[in-house]
């Protein structure tokens, strides 16, 4: 089942997406009296387990045409509006090994030098093999599909990232890897948008990107979630990005050096998961401006398209 936050009227409703994203059912008003609070949010919704779940199919199936509405007449939210935690690993190993020499460009032409010659490592670090390094991200700055991304004052060098992301659907510590996708509720797209001179300069101090990656509106996610049932292999998945109607990469979804129940295993390593947890699978490889060179510029509109999810469309404004 596709599940989107969305808003009508001023209200705010979750509603199960059908007819090829054209059409959303109001869940809640098909319901009636047997939503019993579980369809109040999309959090609620995850809350409540396969109980709600069983409420929410319920719901689609009794849905009339009274509680079905075309997109065009809603406004689509993130799905999660307001995640209890993000979280952001980076298990792409193009990835990690050609965001170094992406950096030591930026470095470049920030100081106004010839962009050096680079070499790719033959290898990731050693840690990026051990581990599912991740750090966490701010849970205040997720938008929506459609919605502006506001390019921060501080930052010359705007740029995306395709990645997606799993949703914890179920609370639990320790969980082996074995169990790991049992506590996933579905998964949805993640635009991790970066200001990398200001990342540049804030990761010299190896605490993590901080305002490279924490802004207003530098977290994208949507335009749904897509239940763990619908993707039963999620490194097995096509994508694209497209800026301005163009395609600037493709790829796909394989290649992870950890798996989400690897990484799920990981951080919950005497570390309670809540249900709503959102965790990245960090940046699918070539699938940055960084990696290639090329940045955005205020008024680019940014698709990232995955297979068997959708596409998350938003576009970055300058300050001025």
């Amino acid at each position: 089942m596709k599940l989107a936050t969305y808003e009508k009227d001023l209200r705010q409703r979750i509603g199960a997406v059908v007819d090829d994203g054209t059409t959303i059912v109001d869940l809640k008003a098909a319901a009636g009296a047997e939503a019993r609070g579980v369809l109040d949010s999309m959090l609620t919704l995850i809350e409540a387990g396969a109980d709600g779940m069983a409420i929410a199919r319920m719901a689609l199936d009794r849905a009339g045409p009274e509680h079905r509405l075309a997109m065009g007449e809603v406004k689509l939210l993130a799905p999660l509006p307001v995640p209890p935690q993000m979280r952001d690993a980076s298990v792409y190993p193009l990835h990690v090994r050609q965001a170094p020499a992406g950096m030591q460009k930026l470095a470049a032409r920030l100081q106004g030098q010839p962009e050096p010659a680079t070499s790719l490592p033959d290898d990731v670090p050693a840690v990026y093999r051990d581990l599912p390094i991740y750090y966490i991200t701010n849970r205040f700055s997720v938008i929506g599909p459609e919605a502006t991304v506001t390019w921060p004052r501080y930052s010359r060098f705007m740029d995306f990232e395709l990645e997606f992301a799993a949703i914890i659907g179920k609370q639990g510590k320790n969980i082996g890897k074995d169990a790991a996708f049992d506590h996933i509720f579905g998964y949805t797209i993640f635009n991790d948008f970066s200001a990398r001179d200001a990342q540049l300069k804030e990761m010299q101090g190896m605490l993590g990107p901080a305002k490279g990656k924490s802004f207003d509106s530098g977290n994208a996610l949507g335009p749904w979630i897509v239940t763990r049932d619908e993707i039963p292999d999620p490194q097995a998945l096509k994508v694209e990005v497209r800026v301005n109607g163009t395609p600037w990469m493709t790829s796909d979804t394989s290649g992870m050096l950890h798996g989400f129940d690897a990484i799920i295993a990981h951080v919950s390593a005497d570390e309670t998961l809540h249900p709503g947890e959102v965790i990245g699978s960090g940046t699918v490889g070539n699938c940055c401006g960084l990696e290639q060179n090329r940045y955005l510029q205020s008024g680019d509109v940014v698709e990232l398209e995955v297979e068997g999810i959708g596409t998350l469309r938003n576009m970055v404004v300058s300050q001025g």
